[in-house]
């Protein structure tokens, strides 16, 4: 439900979509064609496009979204339509895509060919304006990825995850599901006083909180099944890999990896010496109980011969 993930869509995680600022886009147009990804992919990339601008045109029913400007090609293919000459339409698109506004002449040719007064007013204030090509590319991505991510939400999680598992920590994000939630409260009430890897950790957050909402757990970091960087799918849930432990790198996770497929661990000494791995990797490694059920040495105490 949108309570569950605190969005009025499902696009969080989606490439190009799934910021607050593009889903709150979505909310408020409601796009349901592809067409009109597109040009939501276009006022999104572009400056002075949405805010301020069609962004209004829209709330206040001036324009709908099918007719507000979105990217560089709108603008010459709308003046076309309207009578002006080609060069003309060609010339107009041009400036208003590097933000150098209206001409004076330019206008007058505008009006005389009946262009709303939104219209002429919407292109005196872009700055800049995304290609419709480019918008096309990133909606055809983003359309396949969200095609997996309802009909394959476990392979979708898995990779996504994987590809942000540099900054996955587990401690904060192997948590409870009322853990995550309280989380992200904590993060957002923060607002612009997050850092740059806070901001990054929340949005991996609100994606690991809507992979809860849809029935998906994680299993434990372990130390043989958890492979060094991908996350496993393993009985209906997600396994983290072993660089996804605080301050476990790549290079320790996968030595660990290349060790344990010659043959078991006899003791947590015999791992650091294979391993070549230090007492800080060590110690995480207890820490998350990857350890639990190793003796710390292969040494034979006699009274226990005794």
């Amino acid at each position: 439900t949108p309570e569950e993930i605190n969005s009025e869509v499902g696009t969080i995680g989606i490439p190009e979509f799934g910021t607050k600022f593009v889903r709150q886009m979505l909310v408020e147009t409601r796009p349901k064609t592809m067409s009109e990804l597109i040009k939501i992919s276009g006022l999104s990339h572009g400056t002075d496009v949405w805010l301020n601008n069609a962004q209004d045109l829209i709330k206040n029913n001036i324009a709908t979204l099918s007719e507000v400007i979105c990217t560089r090609d709108d603008i010459m293919l709308y003046l076309l339509h309207s009578g002006l000459p080609p060069i003309t339409a060609f010339k107009i698109m041009e400036d208003v895509r590097k933000g150098k506004g209206l001409k004076a002449e330019y206008e007058e040719i505008m009006r005389e060919n009946n262009v709303p007064e939104w219209y002429i007013g919407s292109c005196k204030k872009i700055k800049y304006m995304f290609p419709k090509a480019h918008a096309a590319a990133y909606v055809m991505m983003a359309f396949r990825i969200a095609w997996f991510k309802v009909h394959y939400p476990l392979e979708f999680y898995a990779t996504y995850l994987t590809v942000k598992a540099d900054e996955f920590d587990a401690d904060i994000m192997t948590q409870s599901h009322e853990r995550i939630r309280e989380k992200i409260l904590e993060m957002e009430d923060a607002g612009n006083n997050l850092s740059q890897k806070d901001k990054n950790v929340l949005t991996i957050l609100e994606v690991i909180n809507e992979m809860y909402a849809r029935g998906i757990k994680f299993l434990d970091t372990d130390l043989y099944k958890s492979d060094a960087r991908i996350f496993l799918i393993e009985n209906g849930s997600i396994r983290p890999p072993l660089n996804g432990l605080p301050g476990l790198g790549i290079a320790a996770a996968q030595s660990i990896v290349e060790e344990r497929n010659k043959r078991k661990f006899t003791s947590v000494e015999d791992l650091r010496l294979r391993t070549k791995v230090g007492k800080n990797v060590i110690d995480i490694l207890k820490q998350h109980k990857c350890l639990d059920g190793l003796p710390d040495s292969d040494q034979i105490s006699l009274f226990n011969i005794i």
